[in-house]
């Protein structure tokens, strides 16, 4: 068996490492052929290309971007052609993703095209959720309330649930961590998380160290942890080489997970690594910058009254938003310091979190292995409509 996955950014990647993992274990003989990163090749994948070369946000951040990406829907269609694989499966990003889909529908190959992570149509771009059915056969979920937004448009789309239940993180330990890294009992850890892309960590991680600085000013007590990815190493390593906080750099998902566990409060970039702190209930604010005129365009077209994934599933803000102007040392510190105090802001956010993982299906069946049943389906029908033939 054949599978051809394609993540274009770490976020997708550990998903697709996740997926892999389950068809490994309920398949004697499977190979894996795509584009991934670090964790899809931990589990056997050799990657196509290096997908720092996709991991591109904003509107005009991605223009100069453009002739490269391109370049690499190219390699990867003429790829898939050559591996001719059971199944293409493409991993969120789908800005990216439908140009592989669209190619590979012109070329009538008849294999099977699948989307793992739905894009997010209820918040805007509503349209998109009309065609989709045009491109792939079938698209897997991360929400329960997606699925509605397409299969009224002939699409087949079912809910897998959402990766963070199989985390990997509410295992983490804060013992261990504190020991590897040399922690004292009486220091207490504040988390930095800046994001997985290039722009991201540029606009963010400057204003989390100000707002750190003046925080460590009054709280000498704290050490500060910032966990990265291979993709963003070298601008965090030259930022933070610029700041006089005790700061311990992590590399590792393991150190990454430990880390969590072991922080206090953490200042986080918009996405599923605030979903991770939510769910060892690390107090945190979500922050997120981008080029103004994107985000015009962006309030102009978005739909939704937040963009916190904790407050969307909750339906109320539970978790701070310090976006664009708002993203600033002085709203960050606030809410640091109404965490620190552990009052009604405090309270509830941990009650929120509890009630999150209610909402999320812990317990049941782990997404990664519901994806995989719905993948080995879509390969055994193929093989039977060949037969037929």
């Amino acid at each position: 068996m054949k599978i051809y996955l394609i993540a274009g950014e770490p976020s997708g990647d550990l998903l697709g490492s996740r997926l892999m993992r389950a068809m490994t274990s309920k398949c004697e003989n499977v190979s894996f052929f795509g584009v991934g990163g670090e964790s899809m090749q931990r589990e056997g994948l050799k990657s196509l290309f290096d997908i720092s070369d996709l991991a591109v946000m904003g509107l005009l951040e991605v223009v100069p971007s453009i002739p490269r990406v391109l370049k690499r829907i190219r390699q990867t269609v003429q790829n898939i052609q050559e591996v001719n694989p059971d199944i293409v499966i493409t991993i969120d990003s789908w800005s990216f993703s439908a140009r592989i889909h669209k190619a590979l529908r012109k070329l009538k190959l008849s294999i099977p095209q699948v989307h793992y992570v739905a894009p997010q149509v209820w918040a805007w771009k509503k349209k998109r959720a009309r065609t989709m059915y045009k491109y792939i056969d079938h698209l897997l979920t991360l929400f329960p309330y997606e699925p509605k937004y397409f299969t009224p448009y002939r699409l087949e789309a079912s809910f897998v649930g959402h990766p963070v239940i199989e985390s990997p993180v509410i295992y983490g330990n804060s013992e261990d961590f504190r020991l590897r890294f040399n922690i004292e009992p009486n220091q207490k850890i504040m988390a930095l998380l800046p994001g997985s892309r290039k722009n991201e960590v540029a606009r963010l991680l400057p204003v989390f160290l100000e707002a750190a600085e003046a925080f460590y000013q009054k709280n000498p007590e704290y050490v500060f942890v910032l966990p990265t990815v291979h993709t963003v190493e070298n601008e965090v390593l030259k930022i933070t080489q610029k700041s006089n906080l005790p700061i311990i750099v992590v590399k590792t998902e393991s150190d990454r997970h430990d880390a969590f566990c072991a922080s206090d409060v953490a200042m986080a970039a918009s996405g599923t690594v605030a979903l991770e702190l939510a769910i060892v209930k690390v107090p945190h604010i979500i922050a997120y910058k981008v080029a103004p005129l994107t985000a015009f365009l962006v309030r102009h077209f978005l739909k939704i009254q937040f963009v916190n994934l904790t407050n969307i599933l909750l339906g109320r803000e539970i978790v701070p938003e310090l976006l664009q102007e708002n993203c600033s040392k002085e709203k960050i510190l606030y809410y640091i310091n109404e965490f620190v105090k552990k009052g009604d802001v405090y309270e509830r956010q941990m009650e929120g979190f509890e009630k999150l993982k209610s909402v999320l299906g812990f317990g049941e069946q782990t997404p990664s292995a519901n994806a995989c049943d719905i993948i080995l389906s879509l390969i055994k029908n193929r093989r039977k409509d060949v037969r037929k033939l």
